[in-house]
């Protein structure tokens, strides 16, 4: 909103002036808004209630923070531009003088002059980055040994990639859940040193009442014990039944258990685990257990407190493959309802799917484990990495350059500074996360920055050079303005021909990429 602001003509009555600001910037924050709540809002179909809990409040924190720009940012310029129209001072509102003080010092004429700032009718020169993306970098990239290159390093890419997803590891170590100095580091550091052999003790509990002076029916709950003991990750010799005791002390004191007298309304036996390592062990442990209890002539239930976080193993893969996968059709849909051209949406989607493969492989080379914190993160990808690839992929397939080469070259030309600086704007409000002393933050961290760097990459890199491959392009009737024109020509936006520049595709602006 306000770099669009910025880009009217102070000149122009605050009515023009706030319709050419909503018409740049309007809808291009529609199209961020809506893929991001939607991305948030699919999350919540998950399996896990933190996770719901974070999509939930999120995506509604999006829609209020859509309604505040479009509504009460907006009077707040409208109530600048009627400062600006009086000549009154920025700060404290009175009457300043509109002409520039020669015999005055810089920093005075910059807060008690109005319209300092007002470039409307002098020319802005090329800036050094839209000349270095124009006259380097695009004729550099549509090389034709460049892009041999640049496609071998995207089948490295991709091939590290899914190598990365192959290994990455799963479940949450529970010191991440503490802050690096607590003393629960301390605690399990010692645990697994001293005892890693040993996993946890699984209670086995009868869930119904059952006959236990019945022979046969003691005879299946000992069957059922033998097979839970049966089990690899079980040590037999150190299970805890009170009912083998029980009948041992019967045997030598000749008692008769046989009888209806004998009446007991539940009980719980006792089996140790071992070599219960990964989260692969304890996902294998949970689902055999389970599964030899539901085999069970008598209803058992096997169960331990940390079984809260075995469980969580079972269902995260299948759940974030769910979460990305219908997260991406949705923005597909929304791409190909708010950008006219099928060819712009299908590599929006492509660069999406590309970004959350290289951000889950990587996060095995960062020791980031796929767990429900960095699956709400990798949600969060889909929101984030739509922004690049959409605006240089819209800015190819509307330019009237006669070849795909040129064409590549004017989309870096336009949008390859501002791609720059989103991506490095938002690194820069993350960086200090980095240095945080909880996991949770180093994660978010981490894997924002590869969303953020992928993103960027694939934007500048990767989707320039793949879109001059195809022969099939989009055409756009409008005439696209050089950007050497905009700020030298004082009439507004709509007095121009037709123009198209970075604010003015489709509803995509500079806002959109957090300029």
């Amino acid at each position: 909103m306000i770099s669009c602001w910025q880009q009217t003509n102070p000149k122009n009555k605050v009515e023009k002036r706030m319709a050419e600001t909503y018409a740049e910037a309007a809808v291009s924050i529609t199209i961020t808004t809506l893929t991001d709540v939607l991305a948030f809002y699919i999350g919540m179909i998950t399996s896990f209630q933190s996770v719901k809990s974070f999509c939930l409040y999120t995506g509604t924190a999006f829609i209020f923070c859509y309604i505040y720009n479009i509504t009460f940012v907006g009077a707040v310029l409208a109530l600048n531009g009627k400062r600006e129209e009086g000549n009154r001072h920025w700060l404290i509102f009175t009457k300043v003088k509109d002409i520039v003080q020669p015999h005055r010092s810089y920093l005075y004429n910059m807060c008690c002059v109005a319209r300092f700032s007002d470039k409307s009718s002098v020319g802005e020169g090329e800036h050094p980055m839209n000349k270095f993306f124009r006259k380097y970098y695009g004729p550099f990239l549509t090389k034709i040994w460049t892009k041999v290159f640049v496609v071998l390093l995207y089948g490295g890419f991709l091939a590290t990639s899914i190598y990365g997803c192959t290994q990455v590891k799963e479940g949450i170590d529970l010191r991440n859940l503490a802050s690096d100095d607590s003393y629960v580091i301390q605690y399990y550091d010692w645990e697994d040193e001293y005892f890693s052999e040993y996993g946890p003790r699984i209670m086995v509990t009868i869930t119904e009442n059952v006959l236990y002076w019945n022979l046969s029916i003691r005879n299946d709950i000992e069957n059922c014990m033998e097979s839970l003991e049966n089990n690899s990750y079980v040590d037999r010799n150190l299970s805890e039944s009170w009912l083998r005791m029980y009948a041992n002390v019967a045997r030598i004191g000749s008692l008769n258990i046989d009888t209806k007298a004998f009446f007991m309304a539940a009980s719980r036996f006792f089996i140790q685990t071992v070599n219960v390592t990964t989260a692969v062990d304890e996902r294998n442990l949970l689902h055999q257990l389970r599964d030899l209890a539901k085999d069970c002539k008598i209803p058992l239930m096997v169960y331990h407190p940390a079984f809260i976080y075995y469980d969580q193993y079972i269902v995260i893969v299948p759940n974030t493959i769910q979460n990305i996968g219908i997260a991406t059709g949705v923005v597909l849909c929304v791409s190909l309802l708010l950008i006219p051209n099928p060819l712009c949406s299908l590599w929006v989607t492509f660069a999406i799917a590309s970004v959350v493969v290289g951000v889950a492989g990587f996060m095995t080379y960062w020791d980031v484990n796929l767990d429900s914190i960095s699956m709400i993160n990798l949600v969060i990808c889909i929101g984030f990495s739509v922004d690049f690839s959409a605006h240089i992929s819209y800015a190819f397939v509307s330019s009237e350059k006669s070849t795909v080469n040129e064409k590549a070259v004017d989309a870096l030309y336009l949008l390859g500074y501002p791609v720059i600086q989103g991506a490095i704007s938002t690194i820069l409000g993350v960086i200090v996360l980095s240095a945080a002393q909880t996991y949770i933050f180093r994660t978010f961290f981490k894997i924002m920055f590869l969303v953020i760097l992928f993103g960027a990459v694939h934007g500048l890199v990767f989707i320039p050079v793949f879109l001059t491959f195809f022969g099939i392009y989009g055409t756009s009737s409008n005439k696209r303005v050089n950007i050497k024109t905009i700020g030298k020509n004082s009439s507004s936006f709509s007095n121009r021909q037709n123009p198209i520049n970075v604010s003015n595709m489709v509803g995509f602006s500079p806002a959109s990429l957090g300029l």
